[in-house]
């Protein structure tokens, strides 16, 4: 089934970083427009439209299950990067940038702000880690933060629909 599938994957990734055949994954649990359902935590309905809520409580608590199912899979793919030794005391997840949202904030309003973002990783030193951030920023800058520390050199200044670097996710 469906946890199955993401568990598999999840071991994959680990597997491709421990053997260093990759650095680089994407991974996507499904579309945005997905109507998968979620048996194995007891919820038959289908995400997507769980999603439109109508500000309906029952479909908070089930949208609240599936996204604490969710961060579960985040948590499991970050402890097997966290148990891959890099050598020098430094593990994957310390030389990686994990980076988890969703592509809307509310699934009523089919809105592209207030998006949820969760970050891990230290990017081999260059993301300053442990801390919560509330910004009002387009995520291209996220994303142009990233590109410009993996490629310091590479000369990038924009990324999609960005307005600069985010200092504030920088380390010292």
């Amino acid at each position: 089934g469906f946890a199955e599938r993401a568990r598999a994957m999840i071991d994959l990734i680990g597997v491709s970083f421990q053997c260093d055949q990759t650095r680089v994954v994407t991974f996507m649990l499904g579309n945005g427009g997905s109507y998968e359902s979620h048996p194995h935590i007891g919820i038959t309905d289908p995400h997507h439209e769980l999603s439109h809520h109508m500000s309906n409580q029952v479909n908070f608590d089930k949208l609240t299950q599936i996204g604490t199912w969710e961060m579960e899979q985040v948590a499991y793919l970050l402890s097997k990067l966290e148990a891959i030794d890099d050598g020098e005391g430094l593990t994957a997840l310390d030389n990686s940038a994990v980076y988890v949202s969703s592509e809307i904030g509310d699934g009523d309003r089919h809105n592209h702000d207030d998006m949820p973002v969760f970050l891990a990783g230290g990017l081999s030193g260059a993301l300053a880690t442990g801390r919560h951030l509330r910004v009002n920023r387009p995520v291209a800058d996220l994303f142009l933060t990233v590109l410009q520390t993996c490629d310091p050199d590479g000369g990038h200044t924009s990324f999609g629909n960005s307005t600069g670097p985010m200092t504030e996710i920088q380390a010292g």
